[in-house]
Protein backbone atom coordinates (compact mmCIF):
# COMPACT_ATOMS: atom_id res chain seq x y z
CA UNK A 1 0.00 0.00 0.00
CA UNK A 2 1.61 3.38 -1.01
CA UNK A 3 0.77 6.26 1.58
CA UNK A 4 1.52 9.42 1.16
CA UNK A 5 0.61 12.08 3.85
CA UNK A 6 3.86 14.21 3.70
CA UNK A 7 5.87 14.10 6.67
CA UNK A 8 3.93 11.74 8.16
CA UNK A 9 4.01 8.69 5.45
CA UNK A 10 6.02 6.68 7.52
CA UNK A 11 4.23 6.61 11.18
CA UNK A 12 0.37 6.65 9.53
CA UNK A 13 1.90 3.70 7.20
CA UNK A 14 2.57 2.00 10.89
CA UNK A 15 -0.66 2.54 12.18
CA UNK A 16 -2.25 1.01 9.02
CA UNK A 17 -0.19 -2.20 9.59
CA UNK A 18 -0.86 -2.57 12.96
CA UNK A 19 -4.88 -1.93 12.19
CA UNK A 20 -4.68 -4.86 9.10
CA UNK A 21 -2.36 -6.71 11.62
CA UNK A 22 -5.18 -6.79 14.34
CA UNK A 23 -8.15 -7.61 11.80
CA UNK A 24 -6.58 -10.56 10.24
CA UNK A 25 -6.39 -9.13 6.70
CA UNK A 26 -2.09 -9.55 6.92
CA UNK A 27 0.26 -11.65 8.95
CA UNK A 28 3.22 -9.87 8.47
CA UNK A 29 4.03 -6.22 7.33
CA UNK A 30 7.07 -4.29 6.50
CA UNK A 31 7.04 -0.35 7.35
CA UNK A 32 8.63 2.21 6.07
CA UNK A 33 9.27 5.03 4.59
CA UNK A 34 11.79 7.10 2.19
CA UNK A 35 12.82 10.43 0.81
CA UNK A 36 15.33 11.45 -2.05
CA UNK A 37 15.21 14.94 -2.89
CA UNK A 38 15.72 14.73 -6.65
CA UNK A 39 15.06 18.50 -6.76
CA UNK A 40 15.91 21.73 -5.31
CA UNK A 41 11.87 22.60 -4.67
CA UNK A 42 11.60 22.32 -0.86
CA UNK A 43 14.28 24.36 -0.19
CA UNK A 44 13.43 27.19 -2.54
CA UNK A 45 9.88 27.15 -1.08
CA UNK A 46 10.66 27.06 2.51
CA UNK A 47 13.71 29.81 2.03
CA UNK A 48 10.73 31.84 0.72
CA UNK A 49 8.91 31.62 3.89
CA UNK A 50 11.87 31.85 6.07
CA UNK A 51 11.25 28.76 7.39
CA UNK A 52 14.11 26.92 6.34
CA UNK A 53 17.23 26.64 9.06
CA UNK A 54 20.61 29.05 7.71
CA UNK A 55 22.69 25.83 8.75
CA UNK A 56 20.91 23.00 7.90
CA UNK A 57 20.66 21.72 11.94
CA UNK A 58 17.42 21.27 13.00
CA UNK A 59 17.32 23.27 16.89
CA UNK A 60 13.97 21.29 18.12
CA UNK A 61 12.43 23.03 20.69
CA UNK A 62 15.51 25.24 21.49
CA UNK A 63 15.54 28.70 21.79
CA UNK A 64 17.97 29.32 19.10
CA UNK A 65 15.94 27.34 16.16
CA UNK A 66 15.27 29.37 13.21
CA UNK A 67 14.07 26.41 11.19
CA UNK A 68 14.45 23.06 9.27
CA UNK A 69 16.94 21.18 7.92
CA UNK A 70 16.17 19.17 5.70
CA UNK A 71 17.69 15.49 4.76
CA UNK A 72 17.20 12.28 2.53
CA UNK A 73 16.73 8.98 4.33
CA UNK A 74 15.10 5.32 4.14
CA UNK A 75 13.71 3.17 7.23
CA UNK A 76 11.55 0.22 7.60
CA UNK A 77 10.70 -2.23 9.95
CA UNK A 78 8.94 -5.53 10.26
CA UNK A 79 5.80 -6.17 12.28
CA UNK A 80 4.26 -8.59 13.36
CA UNK A 81 1.75 -10.01 15.67
CA UNK A 82 3.28 -10.60 19.23
CA UNK A 83 2.18 -14.13 19.51
CA UNK A 84 2.64 -14.91 15.99
CA UNK A 85 6.27 -13.36 16.39
CA UNK A 86 6.80 -15.61 19.43
CA UNK A 87 5.33 -18.93 17.90
CA UNK A 88 7.84 -18.33 14.91
CA UNK A 89 11.15 -17.81 17.19
CA UNK A 90 11.45 -13.89 15.93
CA UNK A 91 13.32 -11.66 17.92
CA UNK A 92 11.33 -9.02 19.22
CA UNK A 93 12.59 -5.58 19.30
CA UNK A 94 9.95 -3.00 20.91
CA UNK A 95 6.13 -3.58 20.79
CA UNK A 96 3.60 -1.27 18.98
CA UNK A 97 1.50 -0.51 22.62
CA UNK A 98 -1.35 1.71 20.71
CA UNK A 99 -1.76 4.19 18.08
CA UNK A 100 -3.86 7.27 16.07
CA UNK A 101 -4.18 9.18 12.77
CA UNK A 102 -6.55 12.34 12.80
CA UNK A 103 -6.88 15.43 10.75
CA UNK A 104 -5.20 18.66 11.05
CA UNK A 105 -8.68 19.90 11.22
CA UNK A 106 -8.98 23.76 10.26
CA UNK A 107 -5.62 26.40 10.92
CA UNK A 108 -4.60 29.48 10.05
CA UNK A 109 -2.43 28.56 6.82
CA UNK A 110 -0.73 25.52 5.04
CA UNK A 111 2.47 25.48 7.45
CA UNK A 112 0.57 26.05 10.69
CA UNK A 113 -0.35 23.10 12.95
CA UNK A 114 -3.22 22.46 14.91
CA UNK A 115 -2.89 22.55 18.53
CA UNK A 116 -6.33 21.23 19.89
CA UNK A 117 -5.65 18.09 16.79
CA UNK A 118 -2.43 16.86 18.12
CA UNK A 119 -3.88 16.85 21.39
CA UNK A 120 -6.79 14.57 20.65
CA UNK A 121 -4.12 12.14 18.38
CA UNK A 122 -2.36 11.86 21.68
CA UNK A 123 -5.17 11.39 23.81
CA UNK A 124 -6.81 8.29 21.35
CA UNK A 125 -3.28 6.48 21.27
CA UNK A 126 -2.68 7.04 24.90
CA UNK A 127 -6.67 4.85 24.68
CA UNK A 128 -5.74 2.51 22.35
CA UNK A 129 -2.80 1.68 24.16
CA UNK A 130 -4.83 1.37 27.76
CA UNK A 131 -1.78 3.66 29.17
CA UNK A 132 -1.78 6.75 31.31
CA UNK A 133 0.26 9.76 30.03
CA UNK A 134 2.34 9.13 33.24
CA UNK A 135 3.34 5.40 32.00
CA UNK A 136 5.19 7.52 29.23
CA UNK A 137 8.39 8.43 29.93
CA UNK A 138 9.76 9.48 27.10
CA UNK A 139 8.26 11.32 23.19
CA UNK A 140 10.19 11.10 20.45
CA UNK A 141 8.53 14.28 19.03
CA UNK A 142 8.09 15.79 15.41
CA UNK A 143 10.57 18.91 16.23
CA UNK A 144 11.40 20.44 12.90
CA UNK A 145 12.91 23.50 14.22
CA UNK A 146 10.20 25.69 13.15
CA UNK A 147 9.54 28.51 15.67
CA UNK A 148 5.87 28.19 14.83
CA UNK A 149 5.71 24.21 14.68
CA UNK A 150 7.76 23.33 17.68
CA UNK A 151 5.91 25.81 19.83
CA UNK A 152 2.66 24.58 18.98
CA UNK A 153 3.47 21.04 19.39
CA UNK A 154 5.04 21.40 22.74
CA UNK A 155 2.08 23.34 24.05
CA UNK A 156 -0.03 19.67 22.67
CA UNK A 157 2.75 18.22 24.72
CA UNK A 158 2.29 20.10 27.92
CA UNK A 159 -1.53 19.85 27.86
CA UNK A 160 -1.32 16.17 27.38
CA UNK A 161 1.75 14.29 28.83
CA UNK A 162 2.96 16.80 31.50
CA UNK A 163 -0.33 16.95 33.74
CA UNK A 164 -0.62 14.75 36.74
CA UNK A 165 2.96 13.44 36.70
CA UNK A 166 5.73 12.75 39.24
CA UNK A 167 8.37 12.85 36.87
CA UNK A 168 8.63 15.15 33.90
CA UNK A 169 8.17 13.79 30.48
CA UNK A 170 11.31 13.95 28.77
CA UNK A 171 11.60 15.40 25.17
CA UNK A 172 14.01 15.04 21.87
CA UNK A 173 13.56 14.95 18.34
CA UNK A 174 16.38 12.71 16.41
CA UNK A 175 15.72 15.57 13.45
CA UNK A 176 18.57 17.43 15.08
CA UNK A 177 20.60 13.96 14.36
CA UNK A 178 19.58 13.60 11.02
CA UNK A 179 17.89 16.30 9.62
CA UNK A 180 13.92 16.08 8.57
CA UNK A 181 14.05 13.07 6.39
CA UNK A 182 10.23 14.25 5.50
CA UNK A 183 8.20 10.49 4.70
CA UNK A 184 10.87 8.75 6.67
CA UNK A 185 11.12 10.99 9.40
CA UNK A 186 8.40 8.76 11.50
CA UNK A 187 10.42 5.65 11.13
CA UNK A 188 12.99 7.35 12.15
CA UNK A 189 11.82 8.24 15.06
CA UNK A 190 10.56 4.51 15.79
CA UNK A 191 13.69 3.24 15.39
CA UNK A 192 15.91 5.80 17.37
CA UNK A 193 13.51 4.92 20.31
CA UNK A 194 14.04 0.94 19.73
CA UNK A 195 17.97 1.49 20.11
CA UNK A 196 16.94 3.66 23.25
CA UNK A 197 15.20 0.73 25.22
CA UNK A 198 17.97 -1.37 24.66
CA UNK A 199 20.11 0.49 25.47
CA UNK A 200 18.75 1.99 28.50
CA UNK A 201 19.28 5.41 27.47
CA UNK A 202 16.65 8.70 26.31
CA UNK A 203 19.17 10.15 23.69
CA UNK A 204 20.02 13.63 24.04
CA UNK A 205 19.01 16.08 21.68
CA UNK A 206 21.78 17.96 19.95
CA UNK A 207 21.74 21.93 19.31
CA UNK A 208 19.11 22.09 22.38
CA UNK A 209 20.46 24.46 24.54
CA UNK A 210 18.17 26.71 26.30
CA UNK A 211 14.20 25.61 25.62
CA UNK A 212 12.03 28.22 23.86
CA UNK A 213 10.85 31.07 25.49
CA UNK A 214 8.07 31.02 22.95
CA UNK A 215 6.68 28.04 24.86
CA UNK A 216 5.43 27.90 28.30
CA UNK A 217 7.28 25.06 29.93
CA UNK A 218 5.95 25.72 33.58
CA UNK A 219 2.44 24.90 32.20
CA UNK A 220 3.08 21.19 32.73
CA UNK A 221 6.12 18.98 33.62
CA UNK A 222 7.95 18.60 30.07
CA UNK A 223 11.82 18.57 30.38
CA UNK A 224 14.53 19.41 27.30
CA UNK A 225 16.80 16.49 26.47
CA UNK A 226 19.38 18.71 26.45
CA UNK A 227 21.74 15.86 27.46
CA UNK A 228 21.58 12.01 27.80
CA UNK A 229 19.67 10.61 30.65
CA UNK A 230 19.98 7.01 32.22
CA UNK A 231 16.37 5.24 31.08
CA UNK A 232 15.96 2.88 34.59
CA UNK A 233 13.89 0.22 35.02
CA UNK A 234 10.40 0.62 36.65
CA UNK A 235 7.51 -1.12 37.62
CA UNK A 236 6.47 -1.42 33.95
CA UNK A 237 8.27 -1.38 30.84
CA UNK A 238 9.92 1.37 29.19
CA UNK A 239 7.49 3.42 27.17
CA UNK A 240 7.91 6.25 24.50
CA UNK A 241 5.20 7.75 22.26
CA UNK A 242 6.61 8.87 18.73
CA UNK A 243 4.37 11.99 16.76
CA UNK A 244 4.90 12.61 13.21
CA UNK A 245 2.71 15.39 11.35
CA UNK A 246 2.04 16.24 7.88
CA UNK A 247 2.44 19.54 6.70
CA UNK A 248 -1.14 21.16 7.64
CA UNK A 249 -2.52 17.59 7.24
CA UNK A 250 -2.65 14.22 8.82
CA UNK A 251 -1.56 13.60 12.34
CA UNK A 252 0.03 10.38 13.80
CA UNK A 253 0.98 9.40 17.39
CA UNK A 254 2.15 5.85 18.21
CA UNK A 255 2.96 4.41 21.41
CA UNK A 256 6.06 1.89 21.38
CA UNK A 257 6.50 -0.40 24.76
CA UNK A 258 9.86 -1.91 25.91
CA UNK A 259 9.89 -6.02 24.57
CA UNK A 260 9.19 -8.44 26.90
CA UNK A 261 11.43 -10.69 28.63
CA UNK A 262 12.05 -13.95 26.30
CA UNK A 263 10.42 -17.27 27.68
CA UNK A 264 12.93 -20.12 27.41
CA UNK A 265 12.85 -21.36 24.21
CA UNK A 266 9.91 -24.47 23.60
CA UNK A 267 11.91 -27.64 22.75
CA UNK A 268 12.62 -28.14 19.39
CA UNK A 269 10.21 -31.23 17.70
CA UNK A 270 12.21 -34.57 16.92
CA UNK A 271 13.35 -34.02 13.35
CA UNK A 272 12.29 -37.21 11.35
CA UNK A 273 14.08 -37.44 7.94
CA UNK A 274 12.03 -39.72 5.36
CA UNK A 275 14.17 -42.96 4.02
CA UNK A 276 13.72 -41.58 0.63
CA UNK A 277 12.61 -38.16 -0.87
CA UNK A 278 11.53 -37.38 -4.26
CA UNK A 279 12.92 -35.03 -6.33
CA UNK A 280 10.42 -33.62 -9.48
CA UNK A 281 11.87 -32.14 -11.91
CA UNK A 282 10.55 -30.10 -14.81
CA UNK A 283 11.59 -28.22 -18.13
CA UNK A 284 9.76 -27.05 -21.22
CA UNK A 285 11.50 -29.53 -23.45
CA UNK A 286 13.19 -32.86 -23.19
CA UNK A 287 16.52 -31.68 -23.66
CA UNK A 288 16.08 -28.85 -21.01
CA UNK A 289 15.09 -31.71 -18.84
CA UNK A 290 18.34 -33.65 -19.15
CA UNK A 291 19.97 -30.68 -18.60
CA UNK A 292 18.21 -29.47 -15.34
CA UNK A 293 18.03 -33.06 -14.26
CA UNK A 294 22.24 -33.24 -14.73
CA UNK A 295 22.91 -29.71 -13.05
CA UNK A 296 20.86 -30.79 -10.29
CA UNK A 297 22.86 -34.00 -9.63
CA UNK A 298 26.02 -31.88 -10.25
CA UNK A 299 25.52 -29.79 -7.12
CA UNK A 300 23.50 -31.50 -4.16
CA UNK A 301 26.78 -33.25 -2.45
CA UNK A 302 26.46 -32.21 1.39
CA UNK A 303 22.51 -30.68 0.62
CA UNK A 304 19.79 -31.88 2.82
CA UNK A 305 17.73 -34.36 0.69
CA UNK A 306 14.34 -32.84 2.77
CA UNK A 307 15.69 -29.45 1.65
CA UNK A 308 16.14 -30.08 -2.31
CA UNK A 309 12.79 -31.49 -2.63
CA UNK A 310 10.96 -28.91 -0.97
CA UNK A 311 13.02 -26.22 -2.82
CA UNK A 312 11.87 -28.38 -6.16
CA UNK A 313 8.49 -28.49 -5.30
CA UNK A 314 7.76 -24.81 -3.78
CA UNK A 315 10.24 -22.49 -5.91
CA UNK A 316 10.54 -23.90 -8.88
CA UNK A 317 7.97 -23.62 -12.12
CA UNK A 318 6.01 -26.49 -12.89
CA UNK A 319 6.63 -27.20 -16.93
CA UNK A 320 5.41 -30.23 -18.69
CA UNK A 321 8.29 -32.57 -19.61
CA UNK A 322 8.90 -34.17 -16.04
CA UNK A 323 10.63 -36.51 -13.97
CA UNK A 324 11.39 -37.72 -10.95
CA UNK A 325 14.50 -38.64 -8.97
CA UNK A 326 14.77 -41.19 -6.09
CA UNK A 327 18.12 -41.43 -4.21
CA UNK A 328 19.95 -39.64 -7.37
CA UNK A 329 18.11 -41.88 -9.74
CA UNK A 330 15.87 -40.94 -11.94
CA UNK A 331 12.60 -43.23 -11.83
CA UNK A 332 9.86 -41.63 -13.84
CA UNK A 333 9.66 -39.77 -16.78
CA UNK A 334 6.85 -38.35 -19.01
CA UNK A 335 5.26 -35.42 -20.30
CA UNK A 336 2.15 -34.10 -18.69
CA UNK A 337 -1.60 -34.69 -20.51
CA UNK A 338 -4.00 -32.22 -20.52
CA UNK A 339 -5.32 -33.33 -16.82
CA UNK A 340 -8.45 -34.56 -15.67
CA UNK A 341 -10.29 -35.85 -12.65
CA UNK A 342 -8.86 -38.55 -10.52
CA UNK A 343 -10.97 -40.53 -8.25
CA UNK A 344 -9.56 -41.83 -4.94
CA UNK A 345 -11.43 -44.60 -2.56
CA UNK A 346 -10.58 -44.33 0.57
CA UNK A 347 -10.94 -47.95 1.46
CA UNK A 348 -13.95 -47.87 4.35
CA UNK A 349 -15.35 -50.75 3.71
CA UNK A 350 -17.97 -50.03 0.80
CA UNK A 351 -15.58 -50.41 -2.50
CA UNK A 352 -15.68 -53.14 -4.91
CA UNK A 353 -13.17 -54.64 -7.72
CA UNK A 354 -13.81 -52.10 -10.57
CA UNK A 355 -16.03 -49.95 -8.87
CA UNK A 356 -14.08 -46.87 -10.94
CA UNK A 357 -13.50 -48.56 -14.43
CA UNK A 358 -17.10 -46.89 -15.68
CA UNK A 359 -16.02 -43.47 -14.05
CA UNK A 360 -12.56 -43.74 -15.53
CA UNK A 361 -14.02 -44.36 -19.12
Amino acid sequence: MSVDTACSSSLVSLHLAVRALRSGECSLALVGGVTVMANPSSFVEFAKQGGLSSDGRCRSYAEQADGVGWSEGVGVVVVERLSDAVANGHEVLAVVRGSAVNSDGASNGLTAPNGPSQQRVIRAALADAGVAPSEVEVVEGHGTGTLLGDSIEAEALLATYGQGRDEPLLLGSVKSNLGHTQAAAGVAGVIKMILAFQHGTAPRSLYAGAPSSRVDWSAGSVELLAAERDWHETDHPRRAGVSSFGISGTNAHVILEQAPTPGPAPEAAPTVTPAVVPWPVSARSAAALRDQTAALLSDVDGRSAVDVGWSLVCSRSLFEHRSVLLGGVEVARGVAGGGGVCFVFSGQGSQWLGMGRGLAG
